[in-house]
């Protein structure tokens, strides 16, 4: 994943990108007919009130018709009541919806991360795709709950207002209209303006999330090494770069409204000064004048909404294209149409002729063969960087070979089933994973076939049940994240009793006791 994705900004509307995420909205499609339904009443209704109050002004107040006035005012509260009833309505429907949308994305993508191969991760931050799963998604969140269907009910509005506008008084109507010109060179100049400041925040956003995964992750290196002040001098300046874009968007932001309103408020101006003129000279009613200043003011504010809604259209554009070029990369290790299912039978290894590197021209292993034979207790050694790690994540299939062959019991491991291959093989790492949970949940790690009695078993044939059973709370007693409750030597043995717990064909370790005491 190449960093200058960041920097993705794309076009505000892309139809491929937008017709990929019209297919989530595809199982919630009633929910969404329903949300643009209430949108869309809501909308007519709301431009009705203004010519309520052209007929209460000429017809009623007058002519001092107290009773008609009195019907007037009822049913412009009760206009008002069914906006309100029906904006909720939509708001809580779009909101559900959204939110069902993002569950079903973030789950794809975690599932996606899932089947992608370890090599994938060897050239993608954490940091960066943390960002993937938290903020691009929320991102489309908001096109979902404020942007793709309420921008029907904002076009639904201005189309009502032009019509009424019309049919009021078409040359007053023109000169509200003779405005338009000028807010579409602020509202182009605004658009060019804010895509810059939108691609370094979300540049910014990234580079805290890997930055900052990074150094949680490594507080003991960097305390140990004294280097606080560095790190955050480093910090520091990656969120000063936030900082400075963030006030750069809102800079633009605080300009444009208020150009927006001024602009509105010369529409008014020459609603009033022109309008007046034709109620002075008797071919404008005084209820159809104010009916006009009242739809001018309607008239700007869905503009205004549809510029918010661009930049939101515009973000989740940016976050769909990552999003997806994500979802689009393939996982490079995976079982072939027809595998094997493998029953290690004897658990002979054979490394045949083997050529491996992890960047091309610079190999790891050349021309590697060795076997192992069933029963077999076999030690590499080597200097660091030898390979020997290497070998492991190759007989799990980890990373493929550029030539020869990994074989077990004389098969091609490439030809196994690639989750029966690896259940088959259990490998004991140095560097120990413990996931947040019980002692026992990171023994079984999910599977409910291990017993209690296999896996208390496990944990006495390593002497983990020393320590364990010392604990108030036993096998159930929590570990904290990445086992940070646990010393290194204990979190040793509890990745060793996980290993016998699944009851492996191949046991592998690979300085697995380097932090028991012995």
């Amino acid at each position: 994943m190449d960093p200058r994705e960041e920097q993705v900004l794309g076009k505000a509307y892309d139809g491929r990108l937008m017709r990929r995420l019209l297919v989530y909205i595809a199982p919630y499609r009633s929910s969404a007919v329903l949300a643009l339904l209430l949108i869309i009443s809501a909308a007519v209704l709301s431009i009705l009130p203004p010519y309520l109050t052209k007929i209460a002004i000429d017809r009623y107040i007058q002519n001092h018709d107290l009773a008609g006035l009195n019907r007037v005012a009822a049913l412009y509260v009760g206009i008002l009541v069914a906006v309100l009833g029906l904006t909720y309505g939509q708001t809580m429907v779009m909101n559900l919806m959204g939110q069902k949308i993002m569950y079903d994305l973030r789950m794809q993508i975690f599932r996606h991360l899932e089947a992608l191969d370890v090599a994938f991760f060897d050239r993608n931050p954490v940091g960066r795709l943390m960002t993937r799963v938290t903020t691009d998604v929320d991102a489309l969140n908001e096109l979902f709950t404020s942007g793709v269907i309420s921008i029907f009910g904002d076009l639904c509005t201005l189309s009502g207002i032009v019509v009424t506008l019309f049919v009021l008084d078409f040359r007053l109507a023109l000169a509200i209209f003779s405005v338009l010109p000028l807010l579409f060179l602020v509202t182009f100049t605004f658009k060019i303006k804010v895509r810059d400041s939108f691609r370094r925040v979300r540049t910014a956003i990234a580079r805290i999330n890997t930055f900052l995964q990074e150094n949680i992750t490594g507080t003991a290196v960097v305390q140990i090494f004294g280097q606080e002040k560095k790190q955050f001098e480093k910090f520091t300046r990656i969120n000063c770069e936030h900082l400075e874009a963030n006030l750069q968007s809102i800079f633009y932001y605080a300009v444009f409204y208020p150009l927006l309103e001024l602009v509105g408020a010369l529409a008014v101006a020459l609603i009033v000064w022109y309008g007046g003129f034709k109620v002075l000279s008797g071919t404008l009613t005084l209820g159809a004048l104010v009916a006009f200043i009242q739809y001018s003011d309607r008239f700007f504010r869905p503009i205004s909404d549809l510029s918010e809604k661009y930049t939101i259209l515009q973000a989740a554009m940016a976050s769909s294209e990552r999003i997806f070029k994500l979802l689009d990369t393939p996982p490079s290790i995976v079982s072939r149409p027809d595998p094997r299912t493998l029953r290690v039978r004897s658990g002979r290894v054979e490394f045949r002729g083997v050529h491996f590197a992890y960047h091309p021209g610079d190999e790891v292993l050349h021309d590697v063969s060795f076997a192992v034979e069933p029963g077999e207790k076999v030690a590499i050694v080597g200097p660091t960087g030898a390979g020997k790690s290497t070998i492991i994540s190759l007989l799990s299939r980890f990373y493929d070979i550029q030539q020869g062959q990994v074989l077990i019991d004389g098969v091609d491991i490439r030809d196994y089933d690639l989750q029966a291959l690896r259940l088959s093989v259990g490998i004991v790492l140095q560097d120990v994973f413990l996931f947040s949970g019980s002692i026992a949940n990171n023994i079984r790690l999910g599977n409910t076939e291990i017993s209690d009695e296999q896996l208390r078993r496990a944990a006495e044939i390593v002497h983990a049940s020393e320590f364990v059973e010392k604990l108030k709370a036993g096998y159930e007693a929590r570990v904290g994240e990445r086992g940070s409750s646990l010393s290194v030597g204990q979190k040793q043995l509890l990745a060793f009793a996980r290993a016998l717990a699944y009851d492996p064909g191949i046991l592998v370790l690979d300085e697995a006791t380097s932090s028991i005491d012995t």
